[in-house]
């Protein structure tokens, strides 16, 4: 079988390893792409399509007893869980809880907020090279609350994100229902976050990315991760078009990146969150914000296909039977807050989210493997985080200052 060399090899196509990819080719590296599937047709297809500059809170583990209570009942919308899965995920969990308390939570803030903040700078560039532009939708996403309670916490998280210098907007309900005519009656109101995007077609922007990947001279190869070994060039991977060789890897394999850092040798506490989406046709005033029901645990975004229906979170293994069972409880809850119409697609997707327990991921070089770098673990803010974590890596391979310290992304904070 032939060889091929380059200077770096990226693993992965979905958006983090094609931001990754674009930010690599602008500072000159030669760069091949390599993924078992299609760009973007894993993790990277199914979520809201946000580039939530607004995201400053990571997705903490809850601590007050009433949540805790009602999702291990199994009465909350908002999460779901495998038993079987549990034990594997007890490691997991139990760091989750622990970088949740007030202690160490606002370290979580700090850590993940250069990537927040830089995520829609780092996207524009590419998105208007890549000719995407008429993906985006710039009117932001809505937080919607039914209960006095979900809009006493909204509010409060509002305006505490106005520190990190957010537009928040504040909306009674009548202010709701003007803003978004498509929500029937009866929500208290909401809280607008216009700052961020929504892209209306996640894997479209994939793959527009990859086109804009390829004109730039990269090549994309169909190959199996886990074939990469070491080799006197550096590190080799065996593809359909040979074996490919360079004196860099990166390792951006989403939910797969922690089997593939245990292969080679470094065990790493990281979690999944599985989650399913849905897509209806709409009737009558179709939604011009993604809309994010608080309540329940679910959020509609309107996609160029339709009104895609995403569920909260899955608690399962990677590769357990599918168990849309938040989906059939949200349907009907989301067919009160505006017209789904039908369903569109045979059956519901689903994918999962790679987590680690502090709610940062992990970014820079393997500590034991020159040449070996990771990019993985964004949980739900892949999409947001991908192009500033990928410029952010991009700079470290490339011997640049980084605009960010890395150091909090950094995989010996697990070892």
């Amino acid at each position: 079988m032939s060889s091929a060399n380059t200077d770096v090899l990226v693993l992965g196509a979905g958006i983090v390893g094609l931001s990754l990819a674009l930010k690599l080719q602008e500072r000159g590296q030669e760069v091949v792409l390599v993924d078992q599937g299609e760009p973007g047709a894993a993790t990277s297809f199914g979520n809201a399509g946000l580039i939530e500059r607004s995201s400053v809170f990571p997705y903490a583990f809850p601590r007050d007893l009433k949540t805790l209570v009602t999702h291990a009942l199994g009465r909350s919308t908002a999460a779901h869980y495998h038993w079987r899965a549990l034990p594997s995920l007890w490691p997991w969990m139990r760091l989750y809880w622990q970088h949740s308390s007030p202690i160490n939570y606002p370290k979580a803030i700090q850590g993940a907020l250069p990537l927040v903040e830089h995520s829609w700078s780092e996207h524009l560039p590419l998105i208007q090279a890549a000719d995407a532009q008429h993906l985006v939708n710039e009117r932001g996403w809505i937080k919607v609350f039914r209960t006095q309670e979900s809009a006493r916490q909204s509010t409060d998280m509002a305006q505490a994100s106005r520190a990190y210098g957010l537009q928040v907007k504040l909306l009674s309900s009548a202010q709701l229902q003007a803003l978004e005519p498509a929500l029937k009656p009866g929500l208290l109101g909401g809280v607008h976050y216009p700052d961020s995007m929504q892209i209306q077609d996640p894997q479209a922007l994939s793959l527009a990315y990859a086109r804009l990947f390829e004109k730039r001279g990269g090549r994309f190869i169909k190959g199996d991760a886990r074939s990469l070994q070491s080799a006197r060039a550096g590190w080799s991977v065996k593809t359909d078009a040979g074996h490919q060789q360079a004196k860099q890897v990166v390792l951006a394999l989403g939910p797969w990146g922690e089997d593939m850092a245990r292969q080679l040798g470094y065990r790493l506490p990281m979690g999944r969150k599985r989650g399913y989406h849905m897509h209806f046709k709409g009737e009558g005033a179709v939604l011009q914000h993604t809309i994010v029901d608080v309540d329940n645990g679910y959020a509609l975004a309107p996609m160029l296909k339709g009104l895609r229906l995403t569920t909260g979170a899955e608690f399962a293994l990677l590769d357990a039977p599918a168990t849309p069972v938040q989906l059939e409880r949200i349907e009907p809850i989301a067919r009160t807050l505006t017209g789904l119409g039908e369903r569109l697609d045979a059956k519901p997707w689903l994918g999962s989210r790679p987590c680690t327990p502090d709610m940062l991921p992990i970014i820079g070089p393997a500590p034991n493997h020159p040449g070996l770098w990771f990019n993985f673990g964004h949980a739900h803010h892949g999409l947001t985080q991908a192009a500033s974590s990928g410029r952010l890596l991009a700079e470290l391979i490339s011997g640049e200052t980084p605009y960010a310290d890395p150091g909090a992304y950094r995989l010996e904070r697990f070892l």
